[in-house]
């Protein structure tokens, strides 16, 4: 079972203005999108579906919905 991964509009400008954009979306895809509470994320302030993670050197905080196998990106922050 997989999960659509979407971006909140901040996450979304932060994306778009990263060098490795693409491969990036392929790594979420192959790690947070398969397994969104593995691939050693932590919940944020006790809630489950709160969480963060780091793929590809970014700082990824995200939210997972299982009823609609969504992963929401909300916040990107890559490292310099």
């Amino acid at each position: 079972m997989s999960f659509r991964i979407s971006y909140a509009p901040p996450a979304d400008d932060t994306l778009a203005k990263m060098r490795d954009g693409d491969s990036f979306r392929d790594e979420m895809a192959r790690t947070l999108g398969l397994h969104p509470y593995g691939h050693a994320s932590t919940a944020v302030k006790h809630e489950r579906d709160r969480r963060e993670a780091t793929v590809s050197g970014a700082i990824v905080l995200y939210y997972v919905s299982g009823s609609v196998l969504t992963v929401t990106v909300v916040r990107l922050v890559p490292l310099p």
